[in-house]
């Protein structure tokens, strides 16, 4: 259940999006309910604050700060 929205996305994502739908064995609902709210855990304050938490809390030496810090970058959609 929830609130019905209609969207217009690229046919090249729309087409990619169904491929891993299918593959995932996820309607297409699910898949895109999925992707939105991890987009949005990835620009809420809070959980960006939450996820260097975590990473800090691994960490013991700069270097190996420095290490964290360049993997959670490359992960990062800018």
């Amino acid at each position: 259940m929830g609130m019905k929205t209609a969207i217009s996305v690229p046919d090249e994502v729309f087409s990619s999006a169904e491929r891993l739908a299918k593959r995932l064995k996820l309607s297409r609902s699910e898949l895109y309910s999925r992707a939105l709210a991890e987009f949005l855990a990835r620009h809420t304050p809070k959980m960006v604050t939450e996820s260097w938490n975590a990473v800090l809390a691994d960490v013991e030496s700069e270097d190996e700060m420095t290490a964290a810090a360049r993997r959670v970058f490359e992960k990062v959609e800018w």
